[in-house]
């Protein structure tokens, strides 16, 4: 009767409309931890000798217009550095705040403004470690807040769409600047000062953005995030890893000084197909008979690092990069080790990350 009563009642209130209920918004936090977009300097012509990251979190936020239409925004500052102070102490407790905020049910995806020197490293760190298939999104610009055309504001609106889009999911830490979406595994910085840096050499850009809208053409294919061993939350710290670079003439000392200063693996970027001078891999061999894992790349920037290739391998128990470059190399021996030193094994997490 009370139903009736009620349907009658809306039926004789002329002119009242039932409104529609509105779609949730998605839910984006942005974690800050300064660089260039989050630089300033004394003029707005001045694109170079600015200081690194002076704004915070709630400027740059306010800076964008727009954001609020396309997901509900929070922000925090985790870190107010330079990227290249950028360290492995400071990736840990990154990545366990970014999986602690993407199992929250009402996070849709985080996005994590980066200086742009370092910013490939912590992507492909939290492309191993982030236990989610959430968007994580790294961003960063080219020139201070204060230039003249300064591309972070559209590049921090590009990444919170990109974020907060259900495309998104599944396909492992992203990179967005400069209206394209590059997978952090193979997207690398290719100028010292051009907003069009960032590239993936051989492969291409996973998508665009455009007016707001991410547009996908490929996905990564390469085993992340929730598909690898890897816990940051049983880490303390990373196990040291040299990055040696070959050369005309290289010796052996610069592989003796690392095994002397104590590192547990070493990449060693070899010219062409990580080929090695005969003293250079003769050094390397006496440090992989010690114990230290050692692991050919190449200098060259793009193409792949054939096993037995240059070398044997297989005699020396060297593994090879297949195609990362030596800084991402490095950073997935770093976290090789702190699951095993078994040769084998390694070299199956090269070919299947």
């Amino acid at each position: 009767m009370i139903r009736i009563l009620l349907l009658l009642t809306l039926l004789l209130l002329p002119g009242l409309v039932l409104a529609a209920p509105q779609p949730l918004k998605p839910h984006v936090t942005v974690l800050a931890t300064g660089g260039t977009i989050a630089g300033a300097a004394p003029s707005s012509t001045q694109t170079v000798g600015y200081k690194a990251a002076v704004v915070t979190v709630d400027h740059l936020l306010i800076a964008v217009p727009g954001l609020k239409e396309l997901a509900e925004i929070t922000g925090e500052q985790l870190f107010q550095i330079d990227s290249k102070n950028m360290t492995p102490e400071h990736w840990l407790p990154l990545a366990r705040r970014v999986n602690v905020l993407l199992a929250d049910k009402k996070v849709s995806g985080v996005v994590i403004t980066h200086g742009t020197d370092t910013l490939e490293e912590t992507a492909w760190f939290l492309n191993l470690v982030v236990k989610s298939d959430k968007p994580v999104v790294l961003v960063g610009s080219m020139r201070p807040s204060t230039a003249l055309s300064a591309d972070g504001p559209l590049n921090l609106y590009d990444a919170v769409a990109v974020a907060a889009s259900p495309a998104s999911r599944g396909k492992g830490v992203l990179v967005v600047l400069n209206d394209t979406i590059n997978a952090a595994r193979e997207v690398t910085k290719t100028s010292t000062f051009s907003l069009q840096t960032f590239h993936t050499p051989d492969l291409g850009a996973l998508g665009y953005v455009q007016s707001g809208r991410p547009l996908f053409y490929r996905q990564p294919l390469r085993l992340h995030t929730t598909a690898t061993p890897f816990d940051v939350n049983s880490l303390k710290q990373l196990p040291k890893v040299a990055l040696l670079y070959g050369y005309a003439g290289a010796d052996g000392e610069s592989i003796e000084a690392a095994v002397k200063a104590g590192a547990r693996g070493i990449v060693y970027a070899g010219a062409g197909n990580g080929s090695l001078s005969d003293k250079a891999q003769q050094a390397l061999f006496e440090a992989r008979k010690k114990g230290v894992l050692v692991v050919r790349s190449s200098r060259t920037g793009s193409g792949m690092v054939a096993r037995n290739g240059e070398v044997d391998d297989d005699a020396l128990g060297f593994v090879v990069a297949d195609n990362l470059s030596p800084q991402k190399a490095r950073v997935l021996l770093m976290l090789g080790l702190s699951v095993t030193d078994d040769t084998d094994r390694l070299q199956q997490f090269f070919t299947a990350f």
